[in-house]
């Protein structure tokens, strides 16, 4: 009766139809975390694991006490006893009512796996928590008999141990040690992103001394380029873009965040205070500029500008966005899994999830809108903005000040005001033409009207014929017209326009304004964009679709002169055919100021006061009124004029300060559970901020009552966490080896792979956060150190890296980056050969087991690098913007809101880093994106390596990859001596460190000769391919044969061993 009282014991209905994880069938001890619970995670946990709302017969297989608690006379699991236990009872049984899995389920067990729980119970049914959130011991290291017994020394420190522990238990043996030119190119590549020159190549072959190794190894981890190699895997964590995403992909500056990464990492910044400060930089006690611009990471996320979106929404989807990203870094964990329900796998609830997001509630951001940057001056900026400030702050000083004399020529001001009347003569345009083919008909009355087709963008050209004289202001009146959507005056579907450019001239002289005034402006959208030179900025009026508006242009000078024609050029860039239907222009040669909306020139605020009586206006008014007139009073002309030229030179200066996206906090929002996810859905229960709940992380609200994200990054780099750190080393290992100890780099869930050599991990995260005789400094407290000054990547305010840092030499600093890499590389499992015979390959086809290194092919950006730096074309500058290279024309074609035209760089922005690309995330570049970069709409943790034609094609026909095989041809004619035995010799040294071999030799001298007969016939092809690219064609070289080197070199970046890391 008790088998039928549980009829859905276990309903174990697939999950996923993917492989189980299992031990293999040897007999040997079965281990709980890595043969048990993938089975349960992968078969049951769907039916029987955290998910209430999932959950049949209230029976959960994730919970130990479920597992073995007594069930009314029975027991899923009793040690050492088959019989009793009903879980395998349930696995074997006949009857397909009663067998488990049920005959629906997507996968049944297979025998292996059964046979599995049945020796789990008799050997004691032993439980054991998910192992990643269990907080790591230190291993102790295994001593082990005769190490050198499998060939040459093998182990050169504690990771060797544990390695060829796990060897011998398969039976395996450690590949021989690399060749020192493969070790060199090894480093090179894991460390700096970067080949070696052959230069290096060969004094480290030459180097005799004991720890030439180790001298190396020091002399990379110290070299500034260390950093943008690190800074490329961390920025694909946190999906570091150069534009928003979603519907219009808008540009944003976030550069200096990147900049922060570099140096943090090339500073040896410990791991704990990276965390803190890019959390929460800008909560901590007395935080500077470089904690700010750290604390950018929280504003890495995706946002949107779309007119017509739903504010709560975004605001739900940004809040998400943060908790996923957050806790696939530093935990991987797929925490967003719980956003509608509690996750299916692991034990995170859907009241975690918004109580992680609840953290970062306080952060400052427009849900719909450009977001808007923070100016980060460096330290020269800031002091010449001082020293212009105490300038003008006596010039401030004259103009505020109240005397006798400026309040009467004010009463004799405002007396002559009330007689003042602005008046308006219409222009009407000689020709008025569309570039993208509307028809612009001018009406009897000057209104000219946009008829026929309606493009997405367009550029409206007028030319007035008459001469002009002493003009003051010029007037744009948009009008309303039935014959638009929504009566216009824009010609978009819901009558609005934006015009992005207004630029004037008369004659060849450009207009200058002085005051930019509308009538209306949209919010973010204000009419002086219309003048700010920027393309993708502009003037919009909604809400008042349907209406006339007006904006006014008032000339810093008396315009026109007597020329004999002026011209308007209006440009419409934003897309979606925002454009104007209907409009008129009028100048005027009244005395300014001349203002929108009001025929006393006044802005709309002053002629509201004006109106009033004196005797009746308050304090305020009066002092605003006063305010004003001292902004155009003939007496302070001079003062004013003074100051104006010191403020022009102080918002020169000022505008070539670098803006970045910074995290400001304020009151936080009230975060709510949302019900399945659904953002109108405020039903839920309020959360306060919280780390999930079984993790049991003890934090302590504040007097506030609220914990910050300053406790979260606390709570994170805990040595009580059991994630931080061994999610961290994971990835360090994925960069020295190619692949981590947990190979599901983003995720240490259930759902995940264990470790292949749990040991080693634990003792890893554990020599990370607690090296022997190591302290830890209070996290949040202070600043980072210096001076809080920021600097561009590369800046190093304290002198040049020495060439051996002394942490690296024995230190035991927590959190040590490059202590942790340090003793990675130089162990003896680094520096193995790559190569597998059959045998091997057969036992070990992924190297799980490390019996050799791994080799695979180079990440998009580092294909890139490696072609311009043996070309000789490498710029090797630090941090700054983002650098444009050649890009395909029209690519760009379907961005629209606004519409935008991709402009690559010119000199150094073409041949710089491919970390330092423009990072485009619906377009992202089209070299990284066949190199299989991601575009950072979400965290990635790893990259998949595809081989594809496609990467062959660029290589061969990418501008920068052709420009590239000149520069190299070049070298290759100018350096390697006269003959073709030599070049080819001296062209494989420079791109492989090696020599060529005879039969590529004759290979290629074929296909030089074959080129080289080509071009000469046909030199106009020639000169062709030797001018693609911006760089100028040296004089003195032979271009047929240059173009037949070219051809060479550009076969030999097309080698797979030319973008293979080995």
């Amino acid at each position: 009766m008790q088998r039928f009282v549980i009829a859905g014991l276990l309903i174990l209905v697939v999950a996923a139809a993917q492989p189980v994880r299992a031990a293999e069938p040897d007999g040997g001890r079965v281990d709980f975390n890595r043969d048990i619970r993938p089975i349960l995670s992968d078969v049951c946990f769907n039916c029987h694991g955290p998910d209430k709302n999932q959950r049949k017969a209230d029976l959960r297989l994730d919970v130990k006490d479920d597992v073995y608690k007594d069930r009314g006379g029975y027991k899923l699991a009793v040690a050492g006893k088959l019989d009793e236990s009903e879980l395998y009872s349930r696995l074997v049984d006949t009857d397909p009512k009663q067998r488990m899995p049920p005959l629906e389920a997507l996968r049944q067990l297979t025998k292996t796996e059964i046979d599995l729980f049945k020796r789990w119970i008799e050997q004691g049914a032993e439980w054991q928590g998910h192992w990643a959130y269990i907080k790591p011991d230190r291993p102790t290291i295994p001593a082990l008999e005769d190490e050198k017994r499998d060939g040459p020394p093998f182990v050169r420190n504690a990771i060797d141990r544990f390695v060829l522990q796990k060897l011998r238990e398969k039976g395996l043996a450690p590949a021989p040690e690399a060749d020192r030119v493969t070790l060199i190119r090894r480093l090179s590549f894991d460390l700096l992103g970067l080949p070696p020159t052959s230069q290096e190549v060969q004094a480290f072959v030459d180097d005799r001394r004991d720890d030439a190794y180790e001298q190396l190894v020091d002399r990379l981890l110290g070299s500034p380029h260390f950093g943008e190699r690190m800074a490329m895997y961390w920025l694909d964590l946190v999906r570091y873009a150069d534009t928003n995403g979603y519907h219009g992909d808008n540009h944003e500056d976030r550069d200096m965040y990147r900049d922060w990464v570099i140096n943090a990492f090339n500073d040896n910044m410990p791991f704990d205070r990276f965390t803190v400060e890019q959390l929460a930089g800008d909560l901590l006690p007395d935080a500077n500029t470089v904690n700010r611009v750290a604390s950018g990471y929280n504003r890495l996320l995706m946002t949107t500008r779309e007119g017509g979106a739903q504010a709560k929404e975004y605001m739900a989807k940004y809040s998400a966005d943060r908790v996923r990203n957050f806790s696939s870094v530093w935990m991987a964990g797929t925490v967003g899994c719980a956003e509608c329900h509690d996750h299916k796998y692991d034990p995170y609830t859907t009241r975690d999830f918004y109580s992680l997001a609840a953290f970062f509630a306080d952060i400052q951001e427009i849900p719909v809108g450009e977001q808007p940057g923070t100016k980060i001056p460096t330290a020269e900026q800031a002091a010449a903005l001082a020293r212009i400030d105490a300038e003008i702050a006596p010039l401030r000083k004259i103009l505020d000040a109240q005397t006798p004399e400026l309040d009467a020529a004010q009463v004799a001001w405002e007396q002559s005001l009330r007689e003042k009347k602005i008046d308006w003569t219409v222009l009407k345009p000689a020709a008025a033409v569309s570039k993208q083919g509307a028809m612009l008909k001018v009406l009897e009355d000057g209104t000219i009207l946009a008829e026929g087709a309606n493009p997405a963008t367009d550029q409206y050209d007028l030319k007035f014929a008459a001469p002009l004289k002493g003009v003051t202001a010029l007037r744009l009146e948009v009008l309303p017209d039935d014959s638009f959507p929504a009566k216009g005056p824009g010609r978009a579907g819901n009558g609005n326009f934006v015009l992005n450019e207004f630029d004037v001239k008369a004659g060849d002289d450009e207009l200058e304004w002085s005051a930019v005034t509308a009538s209306h402006s949209q919010a973010d959208w204000p009419v002086a964009n219309s003048v700010d030179g920027k393309p993708e900025t502009g003037w919009a009026i909604l809400p008042q679709a349907g209406q006339a508006n007006e904006a006014v242009f008032q000339t810093n000078a008396d315009a026109g002169d007597g020329a004999p024609e002026f011209t308007v050029a209006m440009q419409f860039n934003f897309g979606g055919s925002h454009t104007i239907g209907k409009f008129w222009l009028s100048v005027t040669s009244s005395p300014r100021p001349v203002r929108a909306g009001s025929d006393k020139g006044l802005p709309k605020n002053i002629g509201e006061i004006f109106v009033v009586d004196a005797a009746q206006r308050s304090d305020k008014q009066k002092q605003e009124l006063s305010a004003y007139f001292r902004t155009i009073a003939p007496q302070l002309a001079e003062t004013r004029t003074k100051a104006a030229a010191l403020q022009k030179q102080r918002d020169g200066l000022f505008g070539g300060v670098r803006t970045t996206l910074v995290s400001t906090s304020g009151a936080p929002r009230m975060m709510r559970v949302l019900p399945r996810g659904n953002w109108l859905d405020e039903s839920g229960d309020a959360v306060a901020p919280g780390a999930p709940a079984f993790m049991n992380p003890r934090q302590t609200p504040p007097e506030s009552g609220r914990l910050t994200r300053v406790d979260l990054a606390n709570w994170v780099v805990s040595p009580e966490n059991p994630l931080t750190a061994r999610v961290f080393v994971n990835r360090l290992w994925k960069i020295a080896f190619g692949q981590g100890l947990v190979k599901s780099m983003e995720d240490f869930g259930s759902q995940g792979v264990p470790p292949t050599h749990p040991h080693l991990l634990d003792w890893l995260a554990r020599e990370f956060i607690e090296p022997p005789g190591a302290a830890s400094p209070p996290l949040s407290k202070g600043g980072s150190g210096g001076s809080g000054e920021p600097v561009t990547a590369g800046e190093n305010p304290g002198g040049a890296t020495p060439p051996n840092p002394p942490l690296l030499r024995g230190g035991s600093t927590p959190w040590d980056v490059k202590r942790l890499l340090r003793l990675m590389v130089t162990s003896g499992t680094y520096r193995q050969l790559s190569h597998a015979n059959e045998a091997l390959r057969q036992r070990d086809p992924y190297n799980q087991w490390l019996a050799r290194q791994n080799r695979y092919r180079l990440d998009a950006e580092l294909v890139r690098d490696n072609a311009l730096a043996v070309s000789g074309l490498l710029v090797h500058k630090l941090g700054g913007p983002s650098a444009r290279p050649y890009q395909p024309p029209l690519y760009w074609s379907y961005l629209n809101f606004p519409v935008r035209e991709y402009q690559n760089d010119t000199g150094d922005g073409l041949y710089r880093r491919g970390l330092y690309t423009y990072w485009c995330r619906t377009f992202l570049h089209p070299s990284l994106k066949a190199f299989d970069a991601p575009t950072r709409e979400e965290c990635t943790a790893e990259r998949p390596r595809s081989n594809t034609p496609l990467q062959a094609l660029v290589l061969l026909n990418d501008p920068t990859y052709v420009e590239a095989a000149r520069a190299f041809a070049e070298r290759i004619v100018r350096d390697g001596g006269a003959e073709t035995a030599s070049r080819l010799n001296f062209a494989y040294q420079q791109s492989l460190s090696r020599p060529v071999r005879p039969k590529e030799a004759e290979l290629l001298t074929a296909l030089l000769a074959k080129h080289l007969e080509n071009y000469k016939a046909d030199p106009k092809s020639a000169d062709e391919l030797l001018h693609v690219g911006a760089r100028p064609l040296p004089a003195g070289l032979d271009a047929p044969e240059l173009a037949a080197w070219t051809s060479v070199a550009r076969v030999i970046f097309n080698l797979h061993e030319t973008m293979t890391r080995d």
